[in-house]
């Protein structure tokens, strides 16, 4: 019984024992008096008023209720959904194909959101040392370098301890144990990944290999259990990446590759620059010598034109006089405007 139902019921008893009494008075006079049966009757009504609001309250209750249930049993079915389905994959996050695949996609995942495009910035499965070595990542840095991801992490024990409720006492102890074997495990695979040297297959990477972790809660745990577990892995060439610092890592390495254009893009520049100039100075060198050309030739033609006005169209202009035609005989003129220079300055013949 919930406390609107004690309240319910207390209220009926008052109310109950409230109207006994009145009613044991009332009829214990034979004759009221006038003014005491006007007061009975209010007290009658006041109550009925009050057992009808009682009535209206338990009829909220049952209905407040009702709804309460609905809601209950619909986050029961709701919490029994995901318990199956995360159930479901912890199951298939056991089996090393599906959990490495699982990885990879969370890596994928992240170098999207990092902005590094593929089959531009980075390499899916590249087999190293005729094959025998097979990183899940080989993300190419500016300038030729590159760096190494293995997303191939085991998670037996966080899945194991995950099932467990870490504050009951009956589970306690078995819920840290499973988060150390998890700390063991990812330990042993920093080993492992280290002693691989992935560095010595490719020269131009670091010395160093990242092991990406699909998810915060994963290394958290680890280092709550081993806190000594990211020292362990810095001594072994391993820098251990959740995805929100593989895609920091990644976002860096895209500004390099972005830093990289621009240069090359710069050096573009320059280089179309100076071929443009070259081709331009030549292009004036052939203007130039077509303007030198050009005013030879208007010298040359002032100088036909002169000999023209001085010693044919004189003697032509004499068989006007003597009456051989009425026509004029002008005579050609002159080019006065000579090619400009081309560094700005113009001549003019005379």
């Amino acid at each position: 019984m919930d406390l609107l139902d004690v309240v319910t019921a207390l209220l009926l008893l008052l109310v109950g024992g409230a109207v006994g009494c009145l009613v044991g008075v009332l009829w214990s006079r034979a004759r009221p008096a006038p003014q005491e049966a006007v007061d009975a009757g209010r007290l009658a009504e006041g109550i009925d008023r009050l057992g009808d609001q009682l009535a209206d309250l338990h009829h909220d209750r049952a209905t407040w209720q009702g709804e309460l249930a609905a809601q209950v049993a619909d986050m029961r079915h709701q919490t029994g959904e995901l318990r199956r389905e995360t159930h479901g994959l912890a199951t298939a996050l056991r089996r090393p194909t599906v959990r490495g695949r699982w990885g990879e996609l969370h890596l994928r995942r992240a170098v999207e959101l990092a902005g590094m495009v593929d089959r531009c910035d980075f390499t899916e499965q590249t087999p190293l040392d005729d094959g025998a070595l097979r990183p899940d990542l080989v993300v190419r840095l500016a300038g030729g370098r590159t760096v190494v991801v293995d997303a191939k992490v085991p998670l037996d024990g966080y899945l194991d301890a995950s099932v467990l409720d870490p504050v009951d006492p009956a589970e306690v102890e078995q819920h840290r144990a499973h988060l150390a074997r998890h700390a063991r495990q990812l330990r042993a695979h920093v080993d492992v990944l280290g002693a691989r040297r992935y560095w010595a297959a490719l020269p131009s990477s670091p010395e160093f290999v990242v092991l990406f972790v699909p998810g915060d809660a994963f290394l958290a745990a680890a280092l709550e259990a081993d806190p000594g577990l990211m020292e362990h892995a810095a001594g072994r060439q391993v820098v251990l990446a959740t995805p929100t610092t593989l895609i920091a890592l990644l976002r860096t390495v895209a500004l390099g590759w972005r830093q990289e254009a621009l240069a090359e893009q710069a050096a573009e520049i320059q280089r179309t620059g100076r071929e443009l100039h070259q081709r331009l100075r030549t292009w004036a060198d052939h203007l130039d010598q077509l303007g030198r050309s050009l005013g030879a030739a208007t010298r040359h033609y002032n100088s036909a034109v002169g000999s023209l006005e001085s010693r044919v169209l004189v003697s032509a202009r004499r068989l006007g006089d003597l009456g051989v035609t009425d026509e004029p005989l002008p005579g050609p003129r002159e080019v006065r405007e000579l090619p400009r220079d081309p560094g700005g300055a113009s001549s003019r013949g005379a």
